[in-house]
């Protein structure tokens, strides 16, 4: 496949992440030397993420940064991308343009809320209002409920893609699944209060209370571990 890459030349600006960049990463990441991966890596897949990168910032206008321009914030997303590269698996049914297309943007939301809060604890309240760069409305700038959403769908998919890793047993697993469903359905459920979702829980499986608490433990403390990462970092490391 790759040879048939190679023959091509660099795609047009509109269309620049194409099947064959998909390719490429496929090939990248079954590569087994360190220079193949950077041939490949150069030749096929550098550029397609640097467009990836500039049309992302400019479309949503991530402009709230730390580094001087907006090729060195490039050049800081490529990097994380590169460190991600290896847990695409297009056998998954995602396709390469969207999955990395989420993980910048989700990189660049958590970063430029960040930056952005940073700027408002310290400008003058009528120097914020002369802003025009900030994709968000003023007042509303993401909140701890958009990280939470983020990261609930990311804590969703690990816990249902490892749900026999974490809990061995048949019952715990599907528990754990019962519980997840909740997860997966919180935009549809008004109901809240603990004794409510219990009642839920049990409705999809028929198991005592404490089976459910002690599973629902083991849930949460994967969760806290990950969300105080997630918060840290800017990105989930499941």
């Amino acid at each position: 496949m790759i040879e048939t890459i190679e023959k091509k030349k660099k795609p047009s600006s509109n269309n620049y992440f194409t099947q064959e960049t998909e390719d490429a990463i496929v090939a990248y990441n079954k590569a087994t030397s360190t220079d193949e991966k950077e041939k490949i890596y150069h030749r096929h897949i550098h550029y397609a993420f640097f467009k990836l990168t500039e049309n992302i910032i400019h479309t949503f206008k991530f402009y709230y940064t730390e580094v001087d321009n907006i090729e060195d914030l490039q050049h800081e997303i490529i990097t994380f991308l590169l460190q991600k590269i290896h847990l695409f698996n297009p056998e998954k049914g995602a396709k390469a343009y969207s999955y990395f297309g989420t993980i910048v943007k989700r990189y660049l939301i958590i970063q430029n809320t960040r930056n952005y809060k940073k700027r408002v604890d310290k400008a003058p309240v009528e120097e914020l209002y002369k802003d025009t760069n900030h994709s968000y409305e003023l007042d509303t700038p993401l909140n701890q409920a958009d990280y939470i959403s983020d990261f609930l769908d990311q804590y969703v998919d690990y816990c249902s893609d490892n749900i026999y890793e974490l809990f061995p047993k048949d019952r715990d697993a599907q528990v754990a699944d019962a519980i997840l469903e909740v997860f997966r359905k919180r935009e549809n459920i008004d109901i809240f209060n603990k004794k409510a979702l219990y009642i839920y829980i049990r409705e999809i499986i028929d198991v005592k209370t404490p089976h459910i608490t002690r599973v629902a433990d083991r849930l949460g403390e994967i969760y806290k571990e990950q969300y105080v990462f997630y918060l840290n970092n800017g990105y989930a490391n499941f």
